[in-house]
């Protein structure tokens, strides 16, 4: 991609997120779906299958009209998905810290997408938190001030914070989950990786 063609698609990002374009397109699919009968005709779920999807493209074009100033800002942190670590009993050696109601990852296999993560985040100098739910977010902005977060969580989850880190003008990239369901969920390395 040239540097035109990144810039291009960053502004329209922008504007797309601004008037809402992408929402609007989410609404005119699920209109489709039921006109359609495609629940009926394929016994899926598919209203929740497209609000996941909708979620999705919304974060990515927050992603996209947020990433120059996430690229300059600060004082960043990341703030991984407890449920994505390897081990959710006592093999895992992450030390949870109650004042902020988070974890920092203890290193202990390097299999863990967690730790493979912290390691990755904290080479570029990014603090990072291991978080059992968003409801930590408060306090951990609260205490440290940063300036720029990438979250790794559900869709949902993401889409919950997004209002809470504009009020608090803390810019935001997020990376939603590959796999879901609270245990064993997955995320993509790589492109946490890019996101970095």
């Amino acid at each position: 991609m040239t540097l035109l063609s990144q810039s291009f698609f960053m502004e329209l990002a922008r504007i797309s997120e601004k008037k809402g374009l992408h929402r609007r397109l989410g609404e005119r699919a699920r209109y489709l779906v039921k006109k359609f009968r495609i629940s009926e005709l394929t016994g899926l779920e598919l209203g929740d299958a497209l609000k996941v999807i909708e979620d999705i493209v919304d974060i990515y074009v927050r992603n996209l009209a947020q990433r120059n100033r996430f690229t300059k800002s600060g004082r960043k942190a990341v703030l991984l998905p407890h449920c994505s670590r390897k081990n959710m009993d006592n093999r895992c050696l992450a030390k949870f810290d109650p004042d902020i109601s988070s974890y920092r990852c203890g290193h202990c296999s390097s299999d863990c997408l967690v730790a493979q993560a912290t390691d990755l985040a904290e080479a570029r100098g990014y603090d990072v938190y291991v978080v059992p739910g968003g409801s930590c977010i408060h306090k951990i902005i609260e205490k440290h001030h940063y300036g720029a977060i990438l979250g790794v969580a559900c869709s949902e989850e993401i889409n919950l914070a997004k209002n809470y880190l504009k009020m608090m003008n803390v810019v935001e990239q997020g990376l939603p989950l590959t796999k879901n369901g609270c245990a064993n969920t997955r995320f993509s390395i790589e492109s946490f990786q890019n996101l970095l």
